[in-house]
């Protein structure tokens, strides 16, 4: 019997996930693994959509998805049929304060979000605020996303509202001789900023002298930098998203 293939939007609505969630799943976990058709789309099997529906289901009790796509199709049918609550997020479990504010990105409210994040900068702190304050939300954002639960657009509303907050607060410590030299980067295929950010803040707060370079600089000029700067460190930052098994390499 010929296996029925779906389109992208056609599994967006049998499941519910994202197409934007869907090609990340791809990338991060090998899973879907889409066919492609004459025009060059994605297209994916009958068994690969009903999985997805499995996992979609079991995320709304609280599973994580990566976990889930690792695990066999057996594990999923015994996993489905227990009742299960769903587990509160980092945020509300760590910080009730950290639900308000992803509350204020999904009510696309960016005045009220860089006003609280500003209140929680002053009583915390930069140290207290990178640790306490952004680093969790960054993770609950990521996870929201991850699931379905944030759109594209508010993690990017996210991101940029936190990286404004986090320069003028490095931009606001104070001046002086300063040392190690720390030269802060990614590599390519790497876009993401707010674990530099973080780094740089902490970095710049125990006294370092940061040379912040962005993000994806090509290996080659890494090195180059790193020599016209006279660096004693370089810093690379890799987001939960970038493929872990490249790391060693490009590392090397």
């Amino acid at each position: 019997m010929k296996t029925i293939h779906f389109s992208i939007a056609a599994v967006e609505r049998e499941t519910g996930l994202s197409k934007d969630v869907l090609r990340m799943w791809e990338r991060r976990y090998g899973f879907p693994t889409p066919e492609r058709d004459g025009n060059g789309e994605r297209t994916y099997s009958s068994e690969q959509v009903d999985r997805l529906r499995k996992i979609k289901r079991l995320m709304d009790l609280g599973h994580r998805p990566g976990k889930l796509i690792a695990t066999a199709d057996e594990e999923l049918e015994m996993l489905a049929s227990r009742r299960s609550t769903r587990q509160p997020s980092l945020a509300s479990a760590t910080d009730d304060d950290l639900s308000a504010l992803l509350s204020l990105i999904k009510q696309h409210d960016a005045a009220g979000y860089q006003q609280a994040m500003q209140q929680r900068l002053a009583r915390q702190g930069m140290q207290g605020f990178v640790q306490d304050t952004v680093a969790p939300l960054t993770r609950s954002v990521g996870e929201a996303w991850e699931d379905g639960s944030f759109e594209v657009f508010e993690e990017h509303l996210f991101t940029e509202l936190t990286k404004r907050l986090l320069r003028q607060a490095i931009a606001n410590l104070p001046g002086g001789l300063r040392a190690p030299r720390v030269l802060l980067t990614s590599v390519p295929e790497e876009p993401h900023v707010i674990g530099l950010l973080m780094a740089e803040s902490l970095f710049t707060l125990e006294g370092a002298e940061c040379i912040p370079l962005g993000t994806q600089m090509p290996l080659l000029e890494i090195g180059r930098a790193a020599n016209a700067h006279h660096a004693d460190i370089v810093a690379l930052s890799f987001s939960s998203a970038f493929p872990q098994r490249q790391i060693p390499a490009l590392l090397r």
